[in-house]
């Protein structure tokens, strides 16, 4: 029995009998309590002495006084409350491990009408409870109780009395309220807090509620606080398909000035109640899918009117600056690079191009370079109706081609009536570079780093390099060097080689433009994929997420991360929204299958990987996973098939013919398994291939001592492939092997 037991029991002896403890936090202690005058159990809860004795009780039960009168039927009533020997106590029904953070530890995501449910009921309470002068001031989901599957708010009160102790409180270290649900007013401790604090707060735990995480996180409470001040509001739309009402709803409710949220908790309830009577038919059946955001575009490939051919790099540069513009504003839903130029040179309709993104508008049009000259003409489509919304040419020098950039994102912003904060308002497009030769040469670098082949990516190396010569200090082209060394690495380029030349790249391009997220991501990358340094890598993603919140890239990278430390299904989650931000993109569509995959989710990889080729038919990754999934349902020749389909397509990357060996061994193909094995051991000695995937052929051949000479090679090297060492089904002959657990150690594996 803890000494505070010990003094409870001693000092509440007739009324309550302490029989243990339920839980803690940072103010408090509840524990299981017997109340002998009315012969039931209830929760009694104490706060931590050294709280108690800054709070007084004079103020605190005066505080618990007011909250004891609220009665309304989602508030968990107050039974009692009182000071014995010394500690300040009150006393609750007894709820024990029912409240919603137990529901969303289950569940990470609630389904839609019942987050809505859960978030009405508490805006109810929350809204009685104001109209009697009472703000709770730590609204989050451990103060949420659940019973019956009605939501209850505990805990009215005590946030008043920690903030009328003021100074004294948060100089003994408690922060009053609790860091990932407090108001920008309340962690700036504005003492005119009113109940639109509250508001901001459970707009938070509905966030969480839809898209399984906070809205502001970061690695401490000093950080997380930060946020809610520079970062944009996020929407729950870039990370769930959710009405376009309710999106905006939650970031009305996440505003940083009270002003610009709803008025009252009974307003933000009647909001939310109107979008569940919409979705739903009188009958009560879901209706129609929801129409695009109102705010979304895709700018499609400008097309290259001039004269040589060659100029396409400079049209698809103009389209991918102009993406890159727009995709800054987290007001507007922009559709990304990849899903854009999916639908280069093809006729498609708008409005199937619309349905496909699900954007409500489209900018096409076209570029001509003739010497320093440029033309350009735009137009912006409404995708529903045909209409244009605005169109313009532009006849200019090339030295004006940012000036352009700017002019045509802001007419879009401004058709489509999107509001611009901050240094959005005096400038979208900032020139990069006074140099037209080193952007010239970027652009061009930029048009082959997008093609992802070897020696596209060694050209587009050269030309940034070049860039460099023109202008030393050109940030992008640093940028883009990274992204070359980083796109080179594992799979045509030693890691040893690449990884450490693409984080010096990157290290200048930040120092040069700290807020340049793309290197921010290439940073993550590096500390990720070869450092093994998960935690840098996470606070490095974090800032790319910052500076550009819709850069799909950064959210793929920081996915890539999770499994590594014991989170796939947080992984698995963030896959997901990459693919929200960039549905077309075949290489975070396979990612999402892989992940599957290690989560033993085989039928769901199958069908993800499937949904990969129905993007890209000749990804051969993606058959290769088919075949590890197929393998795994003890579905052998099914899996040969996919693993050859694969094998036949993967001639630029010869490391992956290993993975066949496995299907060919249960089939008990020994004589072609052991041949495709010697020809790469062959092939290892004159060129780079993956060493930790030749191990899964050797493991799959028996040949332990040779799988773990491989394996030793990658670790040796650090190569990417082994930060999921643990979980690919294709080292299971290793895995009892001691050494396998000690390479699992010294990566950092959880």
């Amino acid at each position: 029995m803890t000494d505070l037991q010990e003094r409870l029991n001693r000092g509440l002896a007739g009324r309550y009998v302490i029989d243990r403890q339920l839980g803690e936090g940072g103010m408090a202690v509840v524990f299981l309590a017997h109340d002998l005058r009315h012969d039931r159990p209830v929760a009694l809860k104490v706060l931590r002495p050294e709280l108690g004795s800054e709070i007084g009780p004079d103020r605190f039960l005066r505080e618990i006084k007011l909250a004891a009168r609220l009665t309304h039927p989602h508030i968990l009533p107050v039974f009692d409350s009182g000071e014995s020997e010394g500690l300040l106590f009150y006393v609750m029904p007894n709820m024990e491990g029912k409240s919603l953070r137990d529901r969303m530890a289950q569940e990470k995501m609630l389904p839609l009408d019942e987050a809505l449910r859960i978030t009405c009921e508490v805006a109810s309470a929350l809204d009685y409870a104001h109209r009697q002068g009472v703000i709770h001031r730590d609204v989050k989901p451990e103060n949420i109780l659940m019973h019956d599957d009605a939501a209850l708010v505990a805990d009215f009160g005590i946030g008043k009395a920690l903030s009328t102790a003021g100074g004294s409180v948060t100089q003994t270290g408690f922060a009053l309220g609790t860091p990932a649900y407090m108001s920008p007013e309340q962690a700036s401790a504005d003492s005119a807090v009113d109940g639109r604090s509250d508001l901001y707060s459970l707009g938070c735990v509905l966030y969480e509620m839809l898209t399984g995480e906070q809205p502001y996180t970061g690695p401490n409470a000093q950080a997380i606080i930060t946020k809610r001040f520079i970062a944009p509001v996020p929407h729950v739309r870039a990370m769930r398909d959710v009405p376009e009402q309710l999106d905006q709803a939650v970031t009305r409710s996440l505003a940083r000035t009270p002003v610009d949220r709803f008025h009252s908790a009974g307003e933000f309830a009647e909001a939310l109640l109107q979008i569940q009577r919409d979705s739903h038919t009188p009958t009560g059946s879901p209706r129609a899918a929801a129409a695009p955001p109102e705010k979304s575009i895709v700018v499609l490939p400008l097309t290259n009117m001039s004269a040589d051919p060659e100029n396409e790099y400079f049209s698809d540069g103009m389209t991918e600056e102009i993406i890159n513009a727009l995709a800054k504003i987290p007001d507007l839903q922009v559709a990304s690079r990849t899903s854009s130029f999916a639908f280069k040179n093809k006729a498609v309709d708008i409005q199937q191009i619309g349905a496909k993104l699900g954007v409500s508008s489209v900018l096409e049009g076209s570029v001509r370079k003739i010497g320093n000259r440029i033309r350009i003409t735009a137009q912006l489509v409404n995708v529903a109706n045909g209409y244009q919304l605005w169109s313009e040419s532009y006849d200019r020098q090339l030295e004006d081609v940012f000036a352009i950039q700017d002019e045509i994102s802001r007419a879009i912003v401004d058709a489509l009536k999107v509001r611009l904060m901050g240094e959005q308002a005096q400038a979208l497009v900032k020139p990069t570079t006074e140099n037209l030769e080193a952007y010239t040469l970027y652009l061009k670098g930029r048009f082959f780093v997008n093609r992802l082949a070897e020696h596209d990516l060694r050209k587009a190396l050269g030309l940034f390099e070049q860039a460099l010569d023109a202008d030393p200090g050109y940030a992008r082209a640093y940028s883009g060097i990274a992204d070359c060394w980083s796109n080179l690495a594992d799979d045509w380029v030693a890691p040893e080689e690449a990884y450490p030349r693409a984080k010096s790249a990157a290290i200048r391009a930040i120092q040069l433009e700290p807020t340049l997220g793309e290197a921010h991501t290439s940073i993550g990358k590096v500390l990720c994929w070869y450092e093994w340094e998960f935690e840098g890598a996470s606070n490095a993603l974090a800032k790319a997420v910052e500076y550009n919140p819709n850069y799909a890239e950064a959210h793929f990278v920081y996915g890539s991360t999770l499994p590594a430390v014991g989170r796939l299904v947080e992984g698995i989650d963030e896959m997901r929204k990459a693919l929200v931000l960039d549905p077309l993109s075949a290489h975070f569509s396979r990612w999402l299958g892989r992940f599957l995959l290690y989560a033993e989710r085989y039928e769901a990889a199958i069908e993800q990987s499937q949904k990969t080729l129905e993007i890209e038919p000749n990804y051969f990754q993606a058959y290769l996973d088919i075949g590890a999934a197929e393998l795994a349902r003890g579905r052998t020749e099914e899996s040969l098939k996919a693993f050859r389909r694969g094998q036949s397509l993967s001639a630029a990357v010869r490391s992956y013919d290993a993975m066949i060996v496995r299907p060919l061994v249960v089939l008990g193909e020994l004589e072609d398994a052991t041949a495709i094995m010697a020809r790469l051991e062959q092939q290892a000695k004159t060129e780079y291939l993956r060493a930790e995937v030749l191990a899964m052929g050797f493991a799959a051949l028996g040949d332990l001592e040779k799988a773990f000479d491989c394996l030793q090679q990658a670790l040796d090297a650090h190569s990417a492939g082994l930060i999921y060492l643990h979980l690919d089904p294709a080292y299971g002959p290793l895995r009892s092997d001691p050494r396998f657990a000690d390479m699992v150690r010294k990566i950092g594996l959880h």
